[in-house]
């Protein structure tokens, strides 16, 4: 199969069920699939997009060697919001090397503070944070002020996983580093 042509040929769950279950397990179709989420081509990396998540599900570990280049692209200006959404998705459930760790926070804390991001990427982002605070104390009170300060105005969604995460920092001790 080749997987820039199937993406191109159509946007659809079925179209992105068919291509992930060609890439599976092989870490050489990831590979390339991985070549095109981070190209500069907004239309096939949007599509790409919904592929990496849906594989990163199944095979998470199909992701390690990428994150660095992951963390990387979400620093690019004018990043569809696909591609936003699916990259801080899965570095959700992936462990982060600390190598990673403080370029993650301020990526993740500038998508949180930002007024123009969906609120699935708001989201997103909180849990990556709460992940890293989890081994970075010092990041706790920084996320709950920012949580705080927009649970008023925010979606049922924000509140709802804004009230999740404040519960779990409460529990996360200054003195508590998991490394």
């Amino acid at each position: 199969m080749e997987i820039r042509k199937k993406l191109l040929l159509e946007h659809s769950k079925a179209n992105t069920e068919l291509i992930a279950n060609y890439i599976g397990e092989y870490q050489e179709r990831f590979d390339i699939l991985m070549e095109l989420f981070l190209n500069n081509e907004n239309r096939i990396a949007q599509r790409a997009a919904w592929v990496v998540g849906e594989v990163s599900k199944k095979h998470p570990d199909l992701v390690n060697k990428h994150l660095e280049s992951m963390v990387s692209n979400l620093k690019k200006k004018n990043l569809h919001d696909a591609i936003k959404r699916n990259t801080v998705r899965i570095l959700q459930e992936v462990i982060i090397p600390e190598s990673l760790w403080g370029e993650t926070a301020d990526i993740c804390f500038d998508l949180l503070v930002s007024k123009n991001e969906p609120v699935a990427v708001k989201c997103f982002s909180m849990t990556v944070l709460l992940n890293i605070v989890k081994h970075v104390p010092e990041l706790k009170e920084e996320l709950k002020i920012i949580i705080e300060d927009q649970m008023p105005y925010a979606s049922a969604g924000f509140q709802s996983r804004g009230k999740k995460t404040l519960k779990a920092l409460e529990k996360i001790k200054a003195s508590s580093i998991e490394r």
